[in-house]
């Protein structure tokens, strides 16, 4: 699913509120757009799907030398981003799937939602909230000020849960293999820490460099 070229920059967005690094880069990747004027295409999908497809492993089952290093990364990027981050939060790994799918509602009544996206993030990483409870979400929404209850009503609607798998399914066919990941022109950036190679792709002249092939690869 790619995105026509227009007058407006626009960044497909794919993230889970499950995902850390999506948290750590939030509001840095909100200030980039509005600095460049680009469009988000927000795009949740199934992360534990995505590591799977791409032979990414959930945190615990990464060797330990890599799960210490992670620590050391959190709390170094809590520094240099200057924000809130619990390093061991209560409700990690959450299903965040219902939560996608209140924002798919929200997205499909054409509502401004990026504080809610922001809000679901925060919610695992920062405020230590379940964000599989639908109470929870709900008042997620509200505080963004959307109508919580009647996405909370929307989100089972069928159209909603096919999104949900297509997106998924979208983003692994697009060799996306973990969270954050962006898609400028359909060149791909991996990882909040690519916000300043994404912003000068968006500000810059320079041809867009598309994911090879895989069957090139082989």
């Amino acid at each position: 699913m790619t995105i026509q070229a227009s007058s407006t920059p626009t960044v497909e967005y794919y993230f889970s509120f499950l995902s850390l690094w999506s948290y750590v880069g939030s509001r840095a990747f909100r200030a980039l757009t509005e600095r460049t004027g680009a469009e988000i295409v927000y795009k949740p999908v199934d992360l534990m799907a995505v590591f799977a497809a791409g032979g990414g492993k959930p945190v615990k089952q990464r060797p330990l030398q890599r799960q210490a290093y992670r620590l050391v990364e959190m709390q170094r990027w809590r520094r240099i981003r200057g924000i809130p981050l619990v390093l061991h939060p209560k409700f990690y790994p959450a299903d965040p799937s219902l939560a996608h799918r209140v924002l798919l509602a929200a997205l499909d009544e054409g509502r401004a939602v990026a504080d809610f996206v922001h809000a679901g993030l925060s919610a695992v990483w920062a405020d230590e909230l379940d964000i599989a409870d639908p109470g929870t979400i709900v008042g997620l929404a509200e505080d963004a000020g959307l109508d919580g209850e009647r996405l909370l009503a929307r989100a089972d609607e069928p159209a909603h849960r096919a999104t949900e798998a297509a997106l998924t399914r979208e983003a692994i066919g697009r060799q996306v293999f973990g969270a954050p990941f962006y898609f400028y022109r359909d060149e791909p950036f991996w990882g909040q820490d690519r916000l300043d190679l994404l912003e000068a792709a968006i500000s810059g002249s320079e041809a867009p460099i598309p994911s090879p092939d895989l069957s090139a690869l082989g």
